[in-house]
């Protein structure tokens, strides 16, 4: 008879944790939210080569499920890998030029975030501004666009940090009509309010999935129209480890290698020319969060999160709370509330976590302390989420001494789930 003896562990191991075990919660913020669970099912999917036929298959078919996400018919349509600002930053670092003009309409802390990036880009970059809570008036941009005569307009649409919704349907033409390319931010706005690529003539966009799209962040939807598409060939480089013959080597070449968008296409596209190992846990993420919104049909997503939205406005009015700025151009999938005086706003959202596992956001610059964002969004955009959070935040509110309305918000929301 053999034994094996007694099991001895390895030097250190007492110190090596246990699998992770995240706690249960409902993320009701500005982003991340909680994922849609057929994303997660579909990010444990077994992996394959980045070469194989069925990965190559997948990436065609992400690119036409985007295509209609992003209502165009742009053969530019495909991911970015990296969070959502990664493909703000291919975007801006592919389109422009050391010392091109760049004009950028802040209105919250993501229009700040294209004017730093457009100026590590080299760019001469000029902004105008509206105080937040606030958007811009389509003849505002094309005064700006006379005036500094830039080469790309970057704006935001959906700016979570006022959770104010910019329109777009103006500036594409406005745009063409004076030769400037128009790219636009979509990352906190895509899947839950409107956005019609060609219709409004966007020359660029990008998005991520953690928000309106419901999955995880770490990939960034992008989609490039014929001129923007145009540019980036124009500054075309292939790093000389697969250079092949008749490649060209523009002299104003995009500084980024991982974001030269000109080296993506070419990943993507039929030549399949190798740039980076495509992350395929997050293709097969943004794949499904494309199928799914699809397949309740785009619109209806929409107006899924219009619904929810519409709703916790009114519940948070409903408890007696103040809506921060103009709710006519307010996101469908996020609001704004003022933290009631005497409340402690981070004390507050501590406890909503830790006692009912809810999770909230607070805010950037001059609105940091002064207001509370909730979220409905992706998978969270129901019903039984919305009444969920605000059962929580009236009873953390009475905790620290706020007087609101008994039911109030709940009794509230439901009125305008069934009014809707």
């Amino acid at each position: 008879m053999s034994s094996t003896g007694p099991v001895v562990a390895a030097p250190g191991s007492e110190a090596i944790p246990g699998q992770i075990d995240p706690p249960a919660r409902l993320l009701m913020g500005p982003g991340p939210i909680s994922a849609y669970p057929s994303v997660l099912r579909a990010m444990s999917a077994p992996l394959v080569g980045q070469y194989d036929p069925f990965m190559t298959a997948t990436m065609a078919e992400t690119q036409e499920l985007y295509r209609a996400v992003w209502a165009t018919r742009n053969d530019a349509t495909l991911l970015v890998d990296g969070t959502s600002r990664a493909g703000i930053e291919a975007a801006i670092v592919s389109l422009v030029r050391p010392g091109d003009r760049v004009l950028v309409p802040v209105f919250g802390r993501f229009g700040h975030l294209l004017a730093e990036i457009a100026e590590r880009a080299l760019a001469e970059v000029h902004t105008i501004e509206v105080p937040w809570g606030q958007v811009f008036a389509p003849s505002a941009i094309e005064e700006a666009i006379v005036r500094v005569r830039p080469t790309l307009l970057a704006l935001v649409q959906g700016d979570t940090s006022t959770t104010m919704n910019q329109p777009l349907d103006d500036v594409g033409e406005i745009c063409a009509r004076h030769g400037v390319l128009f790219y636009t931010d979509a990352t906190a706005s895509l899947g839950g309010n409107a956005f019609e690529a060609d219709a409004w003539g966007v020359d660029a966009a990008t998005a991520g999935l953690q928000k309106c799209l419901g999955g995880p962040s770490g990939s960034a939807p992008i989609t490039l129209s014929d001129r923007a598409v145009e540019v980036v060939r124009s500054r075309g480089r292939v790093e000389a480890g697969i250079r092949e013959e008749g490649d060209t080597a523009a002299a104003d070449f995009v500084r980024s290698n991982y974001f030269d968008l000109g080296m993506i296409l070419d990943y993507w596209g039929p030549r399949r020319l190798n740039h980076h190992t495509e992350a395929t846990s997050m293709l097969y993420a943004a794949r499904e969060c494309a199928r799914v919104l699809l397949l309740e049909g785009r619109d209806a997503v929409i107006e899924r999160h219009r619904r929810a939205g519409a709703a916790m406005l009114a519940g948070v009015e409903g408890l007696g709370l103040e809506v921060f700025g103009d709710v006519a151009h307010k996101m469908n999938n996020v609001v704004a509330v003022e933290i009631p005086e005497g409340v402690p706003g981070d004390a507050a959202r501590a406890a909503l976590l830790s006692d009912f596992g809810v999770e909230i956001g607070t805010s950037f610059g001059p609105l940091h302390g002064r207001v509370w964002r909730i979220g409905t969004m992706g998978y969270n955009a129901r019903e039984d989420a919305v009444l969920t959070t605000l059962a929580a935040l009236e009873a953390v509110l009475r905790r620290f001494g706020a007087a609101v309305p008994a039911g109030g918000g709940v009794e509230a929301a439901a009125d305008a789930l069934r009014g809707a």
